[in-house]
């Protein structure tokens, strides 16, 4: 009897307090904590819109503008003269080179790791290496590159003087564009190793087993079940190495003193050049002319990215 009648008080107390305290209110934590999570977030996106968003909308602004702060499209039109032209061929072609040597190359490195142990130490040392190397550019490293193979450089001087080998017989290529591929190579492998490492190693084991079980071949596995699956995240990684060395600068600049034959060379020489004055606001259509590749190298990458993470839930 007691027990049929002791929920009743419960069931009024409940009654009650929903009465007085609407559901709404358990609400008021989860609204507070993301208000703090906003107010966490809130440095970083002013330092996002000040220094990236703000510049940027600057930069593409000014090339809708004469000198005079007059609208024209003129800058705009510029683009498509054989010079700019030139320019975008000469990043198209430094980009595209490195980002295939970078993705064929990394991924090697890539298929050579999965034979080392998971958090072993040969595998922690080259995923640490990779994750610092492939933030290794600039100045640093144009520096590192002309110490060592520059004119005077200490590999330069041996093979000469040891070896009878001038490797700048025909001519200093470390300056000019061509001698860009060894020094963007040198981060963009690193960069391959730490965006494809991923992909490879989430290969599902049972996946190669089947095939075994079925009669096929590890090369047959590799042709028609590893390949297909992975080549979405390989093509992926390879619009990022792509789009890393489009917009790549300091190396080029600290190497090239002469010359605009890549896009942001060009940008550099529209700003500060003392012999072409007046060109400013060309450096805002270089760079909506730079957007514009990037955004659509970024697209192509997200849409490579979504079905890659498809297999790899």
């Amino acid at each position: 009897m007691s027990l049929a009648t002791a929920p009743a008080p419960e069931q009024d107390g409940v009654e009650h307090s929903a009465r007085h305290h609407p559901r709404v209110a358990p609400a008021k934590p989860s609204n507070r904590r993301r208000r703090l999570a906003y107010a966490g977030l809130t440095p970083f996106a002013a330092y996002v819109l000040i220094f990236l968003a703000l510049p940027t909308i600057l930069a593409v602004v000014t090339g809708f503008f004469s000198d005079d702060g007059t609208l024209t499209f003129d800058n705009v039109t510029g683009l498509f003269t054989p010079t700019i032209l030139t320019t975008f061929g000469g990043s198209f072609w430094l980009s595209g080179v490195t980002a295939v040597i970078g993705a064929v190359v990394g991924a090697l490195i890539c298929y050579a790791m999965l034979g080392t142990k998971v958090g072993g130490l040969l595998r922690t040392i080259i995923e640490s290496a990779a994750s610092v190397l492939a933030q290794f550019g600039g100045v640093m490293l144009a520096f590192a590159f002309i110490a060592t193979i520059g004119v005077q450089g200490l590999v330069t001087v041996i093979l000469r003087d040891t070896f009878g080998i001038d490797i700048f017989a025909d001519g200093v290529w470390l300056y000019q564009v061509p001698g860009l591929i060894l020094p963007y190579v040198y981060f963009q492998v690193p960069l391959m190793v730490i965006t494809f490492l991923p992909a490879l190693t989430a290969l599902r084991p049972q996946w190669a087993e089947a095939s075994a079980t079925l009669g096929g071949t590890r090369f047959a596995y590799w042709r028609h079940i590893a390949a297909p699956v992975l080549a979405p995240a390989f093509l992926g990684s390879l619009l990022l190495l792509f789009a890393n060395a489009f917009s790549s600068f300091a190396t080029a600049a600290a190497l090239i003193s002469q010359g605009s034959q890549i896009v942001p060379l060009q940008i550099r020489s529209a700003l500060v050049s003392e012999t072409v004055l007046g060109r400013e606001n060309m450096a805002g259509a270089l760079a909506l002319g730079m957007i514009v590749v990037m955004v659509v190298v970024m697209w192509a990458y997200s849409v490579l990215q979504s079905r890659t993470s498809r297999w790899q839930q």
